[in-house]
């Protein structure tokens, strides 16, 4: 095992549970569709962070992380993703106001069926660079001078996706109970508004900041 084991979860443990438009997704769709949507989702994201860390693992961030132009794409096509999912909510939230009280409210298109659930997971963090900086930056820094470079390396990327996978099933069972409590029309409208809002503060924040 890598020298610098201990030290890596640490970092990886506070990195992962940080709160970003991954999570608000995970929540979203755990609230609407229960534990297997928001549990979709976080597989999607881990799917793309594995992405991420392989093409780290491959030297392929450096890519991405030296070419402006490169980077800049990425980020305004992320930025662009994470709009529409907010607008596709707010829409949501607006169709389910005009149905009557005594009907229930349409499944909102984003996750209607589990595969957009893990669809989404899986394109926000794929075009989201600044996980390709992170695992180009990160792991470097855990492996030892006297360690074989790639062996390490790429054993501390699958540490890192074996966290994800665990803190997001972790995650998804945590939202079941309250998924229960908030499926009526009212809570739902109300949460599709929260979320579309903050995703596209998300979108804007993603656009318009720079790379670090």
């Amino acid at each position: 095992m890598p020298e610098l084991l201990l030290p890596f979860l640490g970092v990886v443990a506070v990195l992962t549970i940080t709160p970003g438009p991954d999570m608000l997704l995970v929540v979203r769709n755990g609230l609407s569709a229960g534990v297997r949507g928001a549990w979709l989702t976080g597989l999607g994201c881990c799917a793309g962070i594995s992405v991420h860390a392989t093409a780290a693992v491959l030297g392929l961030s450096a890519i991405l992380a030296a070419s402006a132009d490169a980077y800049a794409a990425v980020k305004l096509a992320g930025a662009a993703y994470l709009a529409y999912l907010g607008v596709r909510l707010l829409i949501s939230a607006i169709m389910s106001g005009d149905q009557p009280p005594e009907e229930p409210a349409e499944a909102p298109p984003a996750v209607r069926g589990y595969g957009p659930a893990f669809r989404q997971g899986l394109v926000t963090n794929l075009l989201n660079p600044k996980i390709a900086l992170l695992f180009l930056t990160l792991l470097p820094q855990f492996v030892a001078d006297d360690e074989p470079r790639l062996r390490t390396t790429a054993t501390l990327a699958l540490i890192f996706l074996g966290v994800a996978v665990l803190w997001w099933r972790t995650f998804s069972l945590a939202i079941g109970p309250i998924s229960r409590a908030l499926r009526g029309q009212r809570s739902r409208r109300l949460l599709d508004t929260a979320a579309g809002c903050a995703l596209l503060a998300i979108s804007a924040h993603v656009a318009f900041s720079g790379k670090g």
